[in-house]
């Protein structure tokens, strides 16, 4: 069934895009008391993103909850079959579960700032079980002795998301450098996937597509960056204010099977990366128990198909 375009912005969480995209310091929430009516001693790290509704990624009742999920937001439409999947085998855990689908650099600072995370006027604490991210940093993680039983899961390579038609008839890498191409990329100041988009540039034109694309365009307006995670691009293309973007290739695949009219364009192997996914117990977790298995959940058969289902690829077939 395909799903209102309208309805579908407000599920991913965004209205109108703020045009400045994080070049001047976002002003506190809500307006009218600029944060003053916040009560909380503690504010942790303070998440502020203006004209956009982060609500979305906070997911349950984190009350009472008896397994607490910090999972890196590119997997946001993954989540609501896997935790379902999984419940059906721990029935006691129906409606105690919470999870955040933030970007994994937010969430590794609410992770330092004492699990503590403020949005306007609200302050939230909630102790993680489970954080999941790319598998580099839950390895450094480790290395940190941050977390334990790091458990790989999943692959997902890059694609360039554009309107369905592709009007601008982009065929590569090197079309984002046209400065008639408007693009919506990730912001590497919290989001992994820069990296990898930064290493296919390079990879496809050299660091002078690189510029093009994240210094040059920035500083020109025609390159917006993300402000909460990659997902803001699908919603810029529907709305018109950007040309294409490169995500996930699951993110392509993600809108295609809600119905919205947007496409993809392939990579060639030989400039894209493949992202290895990686979940990790915290080592205080409170729940140990319940974290041990969802890690293990995740390379259950059944967990592999929902994946597959939106493009991602399990570990084994790549290691063939």
């Amino acid at each position: 069934m395909k799903l209102d375009n309208r309805i579908l912005l407000l599920m991913l969480g965004a209205t109108l895009m703020n045009p400045l995209h994080g070049q001047n310091k976002p002003q506190a929430t809500p307006p009218w008391s600029n944060g003053a009516n916040n009560p909380a001693a503690s504010k942790g790290y303070e998440f502020h993103v203006p004209d956009v509704d982060n609500i979305p990624d906070l997911h349950g009742n984190p009350a009472d909850a008896k397994l607490v999920l910090f999972i890196g937001g590119n997997q946001f439409f993954v989540l609501p079959q896997l935790i379902e999947g999984f419940v059906k085998l721990h029935p006691e855990l129906a409606g105690r579960i919470f999870y955040e689908t933030l970007p994994p650099g937010i969430l590794r600072k609410q992770i330092a700032a004492n699990n503590t995370l403020t949005l306007g006027n609200l302050t939230l604490q909630v102790k993680p079980d489970v954080y999941e991210a790319g598998a580099r940093v839950l390895r450094a993680m480790e290395q940190q002795k941050q977390v334990t039983n790091v458990t790989e899961y999943a692959t997902n390579t890059l694609e360039i998301m554009v309107p369905a038609g592709n009007p601008k008839h982009i065929a590569s890498l090197n079309d984002l450098g046209r400065s008639d191409v408007r693009l919506s990329m990730p912001n590497p100041e919290w989001e992994g996937v820069a990296n990898q988009i930064a290493a296919a540039l390079r990879k496809a034109g050299g660091d002078k597509l690189y510029q093009q694309v994240y210094q040059e365009k920035v500083a020109s307006g025609s390159t917006v960056l993300t402000e909460i995670h990659h997902r803001q691009t699908p919603m810029r293309i529907l709305e018109g204010k950007a040309d294409a973007g490169v995500t996930w290739a699951s993110e392509v695949r993600f809108q295609k099977k809600v119905g919205n009219p947007i496409t993809g364009v392939e990579i060639p192997d030989a400039q894209n990366s493949t992202a290895i996914y990686a979940g990790g117990m915290m080592v205080d977790a409170p729940h140990p128990e319940a974290a041990a298995q969802w890690l293990a959940y995740l390379k259950t058969p059944e967990a592999q198909a929902i994946y597959h289902q939106f493009g991602f690829k399990s570990i084994e077939i790549d290691a063939k």
